[in-house]
């Protein structure tokens, strides 16, 4: 037996009881006459003594023999302890020590294994399995597998059935870039990982499955930012013979229950925003509305008034920033040069101070008197105190400038509390997205997406105005899932795929197997797909999804720990049909 209890077990009512402990030694304190060790696995420390008066000679020397991380087993009794740590839950007990047995020495590792450590985080990614030791990253972990647990009874409980489906599969032309996998059998032909297991579900609907979810590894080869990875974990649903309002109703009840059962977090208000508001209103489809800040379209009221910028603007467009009024003009300048950065893109910003005597003092008031910018302040609803902040320009960029900018001022305000929550579902997306380069359309979601019901015939006129039955569930300004309704019929999704610029042949080549299942009684269906990655982060605070992935990739795509992607010998290569001409 390795142990007879954990090392965050043994409490004062253990006194004087034979036990035996294994784990990593955390650090060494040797006083001389006496040795202190702390001795660390999954569930916590405990203190171990060794000293003069009750070890023997050649234990004391094994004990000063030990070094960080090694891998120990020690029988003792737990005794009280004479300075007790109220830390830590075993803080009140030590084990006197009677046997040490080294079960793996190790070297001294390249950062400290605890909770503030010393290790930059390419370090930590180099050498992930001792990054894991540590409170924050196991914690993470462990987070994680409570979320997931959770989210498993919830679905269960309402009657999904989890359904594995397969990893191997067809590349298809939608949405990022496939991994893609030679076949060593079909010479010349390669299977896809999945982006989603999007035709698989639809399938079990018309398989009669009727509500299946899976935890499910999905896979896309894109560009990658500290909140996305080449392989992500989705929460992936689907039902039969339910409407945009029964999926909505079943996912904001899985969202309450998370958010109470894992924060203690209770939900009163679960709003609605259709897409074209949360644009207009916030200038992106994933607002966070923990905070105002709300924009307020200044066209009617600063154009025409000899100011050159406003007038040639599409849009002018402000916001109201709480309490910044007393911001000096460094810090204003700051800002300027803040939203001039490449990554924002804006040439410049107007600002109003609106003082809490009720005054106005601007960056523009050889253009605007005192009337002028009360209605300012009327449209974006400041208050005597705050910042105006206001841009111009093209409608779409100046919204994602301002939407930037907001954001940044939230977080520098401290108005994005990570303890509170403040869920949102947008919805009615448009069905399809321009692509201003090639001026062809595509599927905002993606192609099995069904129109909202009556829009079907736009699709021939103005495609760009037809409505999805789409949605989006967001969480504190960060999209946590999404979801349609599907197409169930052959000819409408015939009608999608021609829209979408596929040949009949190429729908079939591509899609066959989906459309000739749909001639054999398709249930209406729809569902929606949680990011587990993501939203573990949020609950647990954070939002870079990196912390609570086990083994994550670098901004690269690259597994530093194992050094992947690598090359393959040419044995491999040979086998699977493949040749590299590197001089390419």
């Amino acid at each position: 037996m390795y142990r007879s209890h954990s090392c965050g077990e043994l409490r004062a009512t253990n006194n004087n009881q034979e036990v035996i402990l294994s784990g990593w030694v955390q650090k060494v304190r040797d006083k001389g006459f006496v040795i202190w060790a702390d001795l660390r696995d999954r569930y916590g420390i405990t203190q171990l003594i060794f000293d003069e008066e009750r070890t023997s000679k050649a234990l004391l020397e094994q004990a000063r023999s030990l070094g960080r991380e090694f891998v120990i087993q020690i029988k003792g009794t737990v005794i009280e302890r004479a300075s007790k740590n109220s830390n830590i839950p075993t803080g009140d007990i030590e084990i006197l020590v009677k046997e040490l047995t080294v079960l793996n020495k190790a070297l001294v590792p390249p950062f400290t294994i605890e909770d503030k450590t010393d290790g930059g985080e390419d370090i930590r990614m180099k050498y992930r399995y001792l990054d894991i030791r540590r409170n924050p990253v196991k914690n993470n972990l462990i987070f994680r597998h409570k979320v997931a647990m959770e989210v498993r009874k919830f679905l269960s409980d309402e009657g999904f059935i989890e359904v594995e489906t397969p990893y191997l599969i067809k590349s298809t032309p939608e949405g990022a870039r496939d991994f893609v996998v030679p076949s060593r059998m079909n010479e010349g032909q390669f299977y896809a990982l999945p982006q989603s297991p999007q035709t698989f579900k639809q399938l079990l609907m018309v398989g009669g499955m009727d509500k299946y979810f899976q935890i499910v590894k999905c896979f896309r080869d894109e560009d990658l930012r500290a909140d996305r990875q080449p392989e992500f974990t989705q929460i992936d649903c689907e039902m039969a013979f339910v409407e945009q309002e029964d999926i909505l109703n079943i996912f904001e009840n899985l969202t309450k229950y998370l958010l109470k059962e894992v924060k203690g977090f209770e939900i009163d208000s679960f709003p609605r925003m259709t897409y074209d508001d949360a644009m207009r209103t916030y200038g992106n489809d994933k607002p966070d509305i923990r905070f105002d800040m709300k924009f307020g379209e200044l066209n009617n009221v600063a154009q025409h008034k000899e100011f050159g910028i406003f007038n040639d603007a599409e849009l002018v467009v402000g916001i109201a920033v709480p309490g910044a009024a007393t911001y000096t003009r460094k810090e204003i300048d700051a800002l300027i040069d803040w939203v001039r950065r490449p990554q924002v893109g804006a040439k410049g910003m107007v600002y109003a101070k609106y003082n809490e005597d009720g005054s106005f003092k601007s960056s523009v008031d050889k253009f605007y008197d005192q009337e002028d910018l009360a209605k300012w302040a009327e449209v974006t609803n400041a208050k005597p105190g705050d910042l105006i902040c206001v841009l111009s320009g093209d409608a779409n960029k100046t919204r994602t400038q301002l939407s930037a900018l907001r954001m940044e001022l939230a977080e520098r305000l401290g108005l994005r509390n990570p303890e509170e929550f403040a869920p949102l579902w947008v919805i009615d997306f448009p069905l399809l997205e321009l692509d201003e380069e090639t001026g062809h359309y595509h599927a905002m979601h993606h192609p099995f997406t069904s129109p909202k019901p009556g829009q079907l015939e736009l699709l021939d006129t103005d495609p760009g105005a037809v409505k999805a039955n789409a949605y989006d569930l967001v969480l504190n300004g960060n999209e946590i899932g999404g979801g349609s309704i599907r197409i169930h019929d052959k000819d409408m999704q015939a009608t999608m795929f021609k829209h979408l610029g596929f040949t009949p042949e190429e729908a079939k080549a591509q899609f066959g197997f989906l459309m000739d299942a749909f001639q054999y009684g398709a249930p209406p269906h729809g569902g929606l797909a949680f990011g587990l990655d993501r939203l573990v982060a949020i609950l647990g605070g954070q939002e870079t999804i990196r912390d609570f992935i086990a083994f994550p990739k670098n901004n690269s795509g690259r597994d530093v720990m194992i050094d992947a992607p690598a090359k393959i010998d040419e044995v491999q290569l040979k086998e699977l049909h493949l040749k590299l001409d590197l001089k390419a």
